[in-house]
């Protein structure tokens, strides 16, 4: 299960659909080294993403 406050890089390695959510969500740097240490709802904020539907949509993956 995704939590709000578990980092990127950790989520991207989980389940191999979770990186195609997160693009389609509006997260189009996973590959910079810095969002790989930023939390599920750091990077929410940063973007402007709702994190409770992006939790929704990761968990339901």
């Amino acid at each position: 299960m995704v939590t709000k406050d578990m980092l990127i890089g950790e989520i991207i390695q989980m389940n191999e659909k979770f990186p195609e959510i997160l693009m389609e969500a509006g997260m189009h740097c996973l590959g910079c080294p810095a969002s790989a240490g930023e939390s599920l709802e750091e990077a929410c904020a940063v973007h402007g993403i709702d994190v409770d539907e992006l939790l929704q949509k990761l968990n339901e993956a």
